[in-house]
């Protein structure tokens, strides 16, 4: 789209062509009141005070685009009319319980009602029954609520559950001579509000959904709330700490809402997560599981001066990839200067695939970011549990279906109902494990450039072709001619006589024929149907955009050298641009930052992970350490930016920094290493201060800063592996968690409920002998568990899934990297 210019208020602004006029005014600070419209979703025109005048004509500015010299103006009388009306309407039985209310403070009725002046109210209405209803982790008030759509936009758009939608709320009919006497949009409004309320999908009263709670964040008033928080705060006794999400590589922007935590009691607490809802989502994890912190550790001597001994007896540090890039630093400044081993096999696999895909594509990182898969309008994801691993790249695509009237393909082994929902133009495919190799394969074949792919590689891929002869059934439309005979009267005699008159009809025939196509084995091995490439055609018309989003099954596969390659290529010899979805909150940076090793030594201090010696977050080892929602430092997420975190709770204990500078090291705190980490890989040299964390009223993301993408030397070598046809037989077991739960300090807070056990589809359970709650023994060539039965209706087909977020239940001990295995599985 072209850039063009408009007139707002007198005040010339530039925008792209077909950009709503709202969000245009809102990226130049110009001010138009709205309450129904969410950025990055569809209007809904459900609250119509966005009233505008364009080129003499009175549209809505959320769903009217700005066309280049249009001339607007966001007040006239007329309109100034309409808002009052329609705020005075709002205000029509609505509850006056503001000194209770959790909303108030920060209540968009209330801002709206003050702004526009509301002072008196000329109409009225019977009230009817609005009973409150519990829907689990989320209250709702229909009492309270103006049925501006908010939810139901950001659950559909956003989010992709569409759990919500409006109800009938059974009220009375409005008066009719309120429709000659007001103006017409607040009647129209009214009307509508008069007869709806929200409810759910599902016909029921028990909300079943990935429990994400972006539908109370986005309520403008207090009708959707957390029940956590119900009536725990004001919120301008809250004290919001701007911060980074620490559970899985989205790096979401949010703050935590701390105040004492009672009268007895002057400790800080977290009593809320909020977000800029208009530019970033948050799932379930980054919104309920924030009391993760250490909160009892205190400065033992003797625990520090045992970890002191510790590090000089060890030869290796053991890590997980929960921690930041200025530990992650500080460890690799310890390898060097002691000789440590670094070992954490999640990100060590993440590097080797970043190593090998640079091999070909010449560049450290790929080439894209999920906040451009929003806007992408074909999206294919390879290799990663979407809905679990990354939420916000499962929202990402969800929002290029509904908004950019996009269309995707999702190929995993495991059936997921969360992503065949999202819409009728995503297609899924799901594969055995270890065909990741056959997709990408499949992709270069279907959207490779064969003039620029190497000679070799085309050739392999024509080997895959053949042609066959299959019988089709088409519809032939025929012109049949008819004689008839009619009785007519004849003019000159003025009798009836007989005639015959020819009539013809189109008439439709099935005729099956013989035509010869295409047979790419590539679908064949896959398990595509039998329509995979006309449902293809038909949803790649009017795409311009690509995306490839390819994920932690890909890291640990056994021929993950070979997909590395396979990606660099499909990224430089199709229109795909990449994004590698790390497996951790920080594992892109360690990977960057850190020299990892394959092999642990004689004696390992473990961070937050085993090892003879353990330093906790958790509050678990030997010594104690501090959890990320209490320390200071930067985070690097799956969008190559570095992000600023701050302590939301205090910490009483020893920090790494404590123990590094016993060891000779010298920093007053852990962010002086902010502005050392290694700008040979990408990194800035930025103190830590100057980092912001914030976004600008257009969108623009102003947190930390993205990393260069540093160029590497390519080895000239494009060549790949030859498809290999392996297969896991008999029951398959999946490393992965559920929706919500990422590592045991997710599994730590107390509003994540997910319960640890064997996960397992309805479908399996109602064609198996095992029942929710059973005690099942888990069996592998690498070892056996017993864990407790779980029904997920999150998940489909056969394929059972084990989580890693209880660290007891030591599910990675039953594989060997790869996210898939066999296994039986006997009750105990």
């Amino acid at each position: 789209m072209s850039k063009i210019a408009i007139n707002i208020d007198g005040k010339e602004i530039h925008t792209q062509e077909g950009e709503y006029i709202l969000n245009a005014a809102r990226a130049n600070d110009i001010f138009i009141p709205a309450i129904c419209y969410l950025t990055r979703c569809s209007p809904t025109l459900a609250c119509r005070i966005c009233l505008v005048e364009a080129d003499g004509k009175q549209v809505y500015a959320c769903n009217a685009k700005a066309k280049d010299g249009m001339n607007i103006t966001t007040s006239t009388d007329n309109i100034e009319k309409e808002r009052r009306a329609i705020m005075e309407v709002y205000d029509v039985n609505h509850p006056l319980q503001c000194g209770v209310c959790d909303q108030s403070g920060e209540c968009e009725l209330q801002n709206y009602t003050l702004h526009i002046g509301v002072d008196s109210q000329s109409y009225a209405i019977k009230d009817v029954d609005r009973s409150s209803h519990d829907w689990g982790h989320l209250h709702y008030d229909p009492g309270l609520c103006i049925v501006c759509e908010r939810c139901v936009t950001a659950c559909k758009d956003m989010i992709g559950d569409n759990s919500l939608k409006t109800v009938p709320r059974g009220a009375d009919a409005i008066d009719a001579e309120f429709k000659e006497t007001m103006p017409k949009d607040s009647y129209a409004m009214w009307n509508k509000l008069n007869k709806s309320l929200i409810g759910l999908t599902n016909g029921t009263d028990v909300l079943d959904c990935t429990s994400c709670g972006e539908c109370a964040a986005v309520c403008p008033v207090g009708a959707l709330v957390d029940t956590h928080f119900m009536y725990k705060s004001n919120a301008w006794e809250l004290k919001q700490i701007p911060a980074t999400c620490g559970h899985c590589s989205a790096g979401c922007q949010i703050s935590y809402d701390v105040k004492h935590t009672s009268i007895e009691n002057p400790e800080d607490k977290i009593y809320r997560v909020m977000n800029e809802w208009n530019y970033v989502s948050l799932c379930g994890a980054g919104r309920y599981g924030f009391d993760y912190q250490n909160a009892d550790a205190v400065r033992d001597e003797n625990a520090f001066n045992a970890a002191i001994e510790a590090f000089k007896k060890a030869d290796t540090i053991a890590f997980t990839s929960t921690i930041t890039n200025e530990e992650a630093l500080l460890l690799q400044k310890m390898k060097e200067k002691f000789g440590y081993k670094l070992v954490n096999p999640e990100a060590k696999a993440f590097q080797t695939f970043l190593n090998d895909y640079s091999e070909i594509s010449g560049t450290k990182l790929y080439s894209s970011d999920l906040e451009r898969v929003h806007t992408t309008n074909f999206i294919v994801s390879i290799g990663s549990a979407l809905k679990s691993d990354n939420p916000n790249a499962r929202y990402a695509l969800n929002n290029s279906l509904t908004v950019s009237k996009g269309a995707g393909l999702y190929f995993h082994p495991v059936k997921d109902p969360i992503i065949e929902g999202l819409g009728k133009s995503i297609m899924t495919v799901q594969h055995a494990p270890l065909q990741e190799e056959t997709a990408l394969y499949l992709l270069l074949d279907l959207f490779g450039d064969k003039e620029k792919l190497p000679a070799d590689i085309v050739s392999y891929l024509a080997g895959f072709h053949s042609s066959k002869t299959i019988e089709i059934e088409e519809v032939v439309k025929e012109k049949v001619v008819e004689i008839v005979k009619e009785i007519k009267v004849n003019e000159e005699t003025g009798e009836e006589e007989e005639v015959e008159i020819e009539k013809s009809k189109m008439v439709s025939t099935k005729v099956k024929k013989e035509i010869v196509v295409d047979d790419n084995k590539l679908l064949e091995i896959l398990g595509a149907d039998d329509k995979f490439m006309e449902t293809l055609e038909k949803n790649l018309k009017k795409k311009e955009t690509f995306a490839l989003m390819v994920g932690p099954d890909l890291y640990t596969h056994p021929n993950s050298k070979n997909l590395a390659r396979l990606v660099a290529l499909v990224e430089k010899y199709t229109a795909f641009e990449l994004v590698m979805i790390p497996t951790l909150t920080n594992t892109l940076g360690v990977s960057l930052i850190c020299e990892l090793d394959d092999e642990k030594g004689s004696y390992t201090v473990g961070y937050n992970t085993d090892g003879d010696f353990v330093l906790s977050g958790l509050g678990d080892g030997d010594l104690d350490m501090p959890a990320i929602n209490q320390q200071e430092g930067t985070l690097t997420s799956v969008n190559k930016r570095v992000n600023p975190t701050n302590a939301a709770i205090g910490y009483n204990g020893y920090e790494l920094n404590d123990i590094a500078n016993a060891l000779g090291f010298e920093a007053e705190n852990v962010i002086d290493y902010t502005v050392e980490l290694p700008t040979a890989v990408g990194f800035k040299a930025e103190e830590f201060d100057n980092l912001p964390n914030h976004y600008e009223n257009d969108g623009t993301e102003m947190r930390g800063y993205v990393l260069e993408n540093v160029a590497v030397e390519t080895s000239g070598d494009e060549s790949v592996d030859k498809f290999r046809d392996d297969k896991l037989e008999g029951s398959i077991i999946y490393l992965a968690n559920p929706v919500r739960q990422f590592t045991p300090f997710t599994y730590k807070t107390t509003e994540l409920d997910e319960v640890s056990g064997i996960y397992m589809s309805e479908e399996f359970l109602s064609n198996s002998d095992f029942n929710e709650g059973d005690t099942v023994k888990i069996t592998t060539a690498n070892g056996e568990l017993s864990a407790n039965v779980v029904s997920d209706n999150k998940i489909e087909g056969s394929i059972v899934v084990l989580p890693t977020f209880d660290k007891n239940l030591n599910s990675e001990a039953l594989f060997s990297g790869y996210r898939f295995n066999s296994a039986s599985i006997e009750k105990v």
